[in-house]
């Protein structure tokens, strides 16, 4: 009981230093992403993001390798084996090389071809758009060579130094942004405004890489061939390529649809979607962060009932979190886009609702997700899962190829969502005893029943007062109440409302005693 007491403390000190990066990282984002669509205009905004993203469609393998390193990192940390963690990250530094090599060639050959053939990108811009592609290569090759430091990180649960570092980086690209909007001279803007994120990613890579060496004893190259450690992580990440393979197809595959069918403008509004959807969406994920190496290493260790406690009290968790802050937003979208950025493209406001309603989906499978990996027993979860959630990619094409609309991909990914996460569910039952009929009730239907039940009065409100900032500021504020409420009555167990009671009064009695004395 002492020891999960002190998981729990560790989980709330985590997640509280990755929320002051993220709240920090939140605003400046909100501000940039502004200062950036003004700067570079609608197009050069979606050439970034589409060129750019095809860049990150070399990582599916390196994503694979990356879960894979984190993985074992986090399995032998449970089990206390220095020197077999030691073998585990030499070797995952042997794999990253080799992958490197690998991705590069593939990169310039078949990536600049595809670039300068089949993307719709202006004659006059194509010049930078090269650009952008070299200088997203070198990024990604630097940051491909970080994975297993940042898995380190993660790992030790060393979340202090991992929201420190990524302040600074967040202030460096504040700066980035300041002067490509406000330098006082004439130059092409996307060109060094890619340029600039290449210098800031290469220092940020060396930071991590020297911390990780002065801190973890582990952190140490040795050129050794460690056949056990080779077999056994490249055939957890061979199986898992599938499915990142799947997740990149998802996103950057069909946003490279969207511009074969539609244009750059489209990749623009759904820049400005994703955007908004990361920002949303760190609220929870910095939470599960906190909590992915403590389900990890209580499947290694054996203890399986604090383990399934953990994955469903996190969906639940993370869930409630993420309503809290994207209930209003699905209500005042159009207000706030346009409270934001003035001007924005054509589907924006449709693409950032269904992006949304696609993250509270998948939110509740990154639990599942995470003790799927830590049995390390992925091959046939894999074929299931990751060949359903492909369908995304077949399924957009013909959708765009029947001239729907922009918006229909989205609607496709947020079917397949749900049937991936039946399918986890359908796995985890006969791999290691998750039930699934418990975490249909009281995950899953716990968060569709403090969902209708949060949004019924600022629907009512929403549907009588005309457009305007007071209708704004009544939706947030009761979406807010209504939420907190509803998960406070609903959506928390006796146990949980009787912990809050007594954090509640104890923060009350400290305050009280502090106002007292002065």
């Amino acid at each position: 009981m002492d020891s999960q007491q002190e998981n729990t403390k560790r989980i709330a000190k985590n997640t509280l230093m990755l929320y002051v990066r993220m709240l920090f990282g939140m605003l400046v984002s909100l501000y940039t992403s502004r200062i950036v669509l003004q700067a570079l205009g609608v197009e050069d905004y979606g050439i970034y993001n589409v060129v750019g993203g095809f860049v990150s469609m070399f990582s599916m393998v390196s994503s694979s390798l990356s879960l894979a390193v984190s993985r074992f990192l986090t399995f032998e940390l449970g089990r206390s084996d220095m020197e077999q963690l030691k073998k585990v990250f030499s070797t995952s530094l042997c794999i990253h090389l080799v992958l490197a090599a690998i991705i590069l060639l593939l990169a310039e050959s078949i990536g600049v071809w595809f670039l300068n053939t089949h993307m719709t990108i202006p004659a006059e811009r194509i010049y930078a758009a090269n650009w952008v592609f070299q200088a997203s290569l070198v990024a990604f090759m630097f940051g491909l060579f970080s994975v297993p430091y940042h898995a380190s990180i993660v790992a030790h649960e060393r979340m202090t130094a991992f929201a420190y570092i990524g302040i600074l980086d967040i202030i460096l690209r504040l700066c980035i942004v300041l002067f490509i909007a406000y330098a006082p001279f004439r130059f092409d803007r996307l060109i060094v405004y890619s340029l600039l994120l290449v210098a800031v990613g290469i220092s940020m890579q060396a930071i991590y890489w020297n911390y990780c060496r002065r801190h973890f004893e582990e952190c140490c190259f040795r050129l050794n061939f460690y056949k056990d450690c080779w077999k056994a992580m490249s055939s957890f990440a061979g199986w898992n390529f599938i499915g990142c393979t799947a997740g990149l197809l998802k996103d950057q595959g069909v946003n490279v649809l969207l511009n074969l069918f539609i244009g750059p403008i489209v990749n623009a509004a759904r820049g400005i979607a994703n955007t908004v959807n990361n920002v949303l969406f760190s609220f929870a994920g910095n939470f599960m962060t906190a909590l992915k190496p403590q389900i990890t290493k209580s499947y290694a260790a054996g203890n399986y009932d604090y383990m399934f406690s953990l994955v469903e009290r996190g969906s639940r968790y993370s869930y409630y979190i993420l309503l809290l802050f994207t209930l209003p937003m699905l209500f005042e979208t159009e207000f706030i886009l346009t409270l934001w950025l003035k001007d924005y493209p054509e589907h924006t406001v449709n693409f950032v609702r269904l992006a949304l309603l696609i993250t509270m989906c998948d939110i509740l499978s990154n639990t599942l997700i995470n003790l799927q990996l830590a049995t390390g027993k992925i091959r046939n979860y894999q074929l299931a899962v990751g060949g359903t959630l492909m369908m995304n990619f077949p399924l957009s094409y013909i959708c765009l190829k029947m001239n729907f609309p922009p918006e229909s991909v989205l609607f496709v990914a947020l079917v397949v969502a749900v049937c991936c996460l039946l399918l986890r569910l359908l796995f985890l039952r006969k791999m290691v005893g998750l039930s699934m009929r418990r975490y249909l009730y009281n995950v899953c239907g716990n968060v569709v029943v403090v969902t209708v039940v949060a949004l019924l009065v600022p629907a009512v409100v929403y549907m009588q007062m005309p457009n305007n900032v007071a209708r704004f500021f009544t939706i947030c504020l009761l979406s807010v109440i209504c939420t907190m409420v509803s998960i406070y009555l609903i959506g928390c167990t006796a146990h949980e409302r009787s912990f809050i009671r007594e954090k509640a009064i104890s923060v009350h009695t400290k305050l009280y005693k502090k106002i007292d004395i002065n």
